[in-house]
């Protein structure tokens, strides 16, 4: 059951990264 858990974070984590570096780009 740990496996969805890890996946959702690692999409969560995945999103917040690519925001971050969307953020810095666009800056």
């Amino acid at each position: 059951r740990g496996g969805n858990t890890d996946l959702a974070t690692m999409g969560l984590i995945a999103g917040f990264i690519v925001m971050m570096v969307l953020d810095v780009a666009l800056g």
